[in-house]
């Protein structure tokens, strides 16, 4: 596959994209839950649009981070960067 055909695809699954000073890109889409939190999926790629990191970031309803999932290159889990008050 192309490396523009790579991109294509990148943009219609991730309709947000920044371009990195290294040549890549960071792609990413948001999703709002139903009790006001929000997850986004991102998605870091090199100058030739390989995967080189992907993660999840949840915010809660004030949009303060409240947690990220690093998925890949290696799964690390959700780690708590706030903990939510009851």
């Amino acid at each position: 596959m192309t490396i523009q055909r790579k991109r294509q695809l990148n943009e219609k699954k991730f309709p947000n994209w920044k371009n990195l000073p290294h040549g890549g890109r960071r792609y990413w889409f948001e999703v709002t839950g139903r009790h006001g939190w929000k997850a986004r999926y991102i998605k870091e790629v090199d100058g030739r649009e390989e995967t080189v990191k992907f993660y999840q970031e949840v915010y809660d309803g004030n949009s303060n981070l409240m947690e990220i999932h690093e998925k890949f290159p290696i799964d690390k889990g959700h780690r708590k960067i706030k903990e939510v008050k009851k």
